[in-house]
């Protein structure tokens, strides 16, 4: 799928687009262990994070709070610090401390000159809430996994999307998920720019997005915001 010309709904996921969560995770996970005397490495948590997730998002449906406390206990017991289970709502409680990249809010409201912009993303509507007090932008379309109560790449959030929209005319989707946006995305043939900040390559089975970029600037220019 090519970038349409005509262009009229921009859509972004959230977190590891817009919100450096990967920063927000650590800096919670490496306070909460310092109180036991136990260090956690960025480069050792983050992985484990991924993992840990995506097996427990493959299960049944839960609050994305839920799926942060469980998250937060499985790392734990892999790395060997001796968390109490009481005390995993570190994680989702450090949301709210979770910040944009430097680029996010000026890109934003860039777009939202031009375009109608919503948001897609694997939380719950509270913990979102928290976020956007970061995101000074009325959006005009915001789907939740609380709200499809599913999570991508389940194709859940993108009919939905669809469908608020009135189709997949003009609308164009940004995210720097490989799997959990760009993947979905090309098998429903919507087209979407891949905010490859840290520059992952990919396998030889997995397919190449519309457009790759390394930062939301390069986004802004490929659907044609100066």
């Amino acid at each position: 799928m090519a970038i349409p010309k005509d262009i009229t709904f921009v859509t972004f996921d959230v977190y590891g687009t817009l919100i450096d969560w990967e920063t927000g995770a650590y800096d919670a996970f490496r306070t909460e262990a310092e109180r036991d005397g136990f260090t956690i490495e960025r480069d050792e948590l983050i992985p484990l994070f991924y993992d840990v997730q995506r097996q427990i998002q493959a299960g049944s449906y839960e609050l994305y709070a839920e799926v942060l406390r469980r998250t937060a206990v499985q790392i734990a017991k892999t790395l060997g610090w001796p968390l109490e289970p009481s005390r995993a709502g570190f994680l989702p409680d450090s949301v709210q401390r979770w910040l944009p990249f430097k680029e996010t809010n000026p890109a934003l409201q860039r777009v939202a000159k031009k375009y109608k912009v919503g948001l897609i993303s694997n939380i719950d509507d509270k913990l979102l809430g928290q976020t956007r007090r970061h995101i000074p932008l009325d959006f005009d379309l915001v789907v939740t996994a609380q709200q499809v109560r599913s999570y991508k790449p389940d194709p859940a959030h993108f009919t939905e999307c669809e469908r608020r929209i009135g189709g997949k005319k003009g609308w164009v989707h940004v995210a720097a998920g490989y799997y959990y946006d760009v993947e979905p995305c090309l098998k429903r043939r919507i087209p979407v720019v891949w905010v490859n900040r840290s520059k992952d390559k990919l396998e030889s089975n997995q397919k190449k997005p519309d457009v790759e970029v390394s930062s939301l600037r390069e986004a802004l220019k490929v659907i044609g915001v100066s």
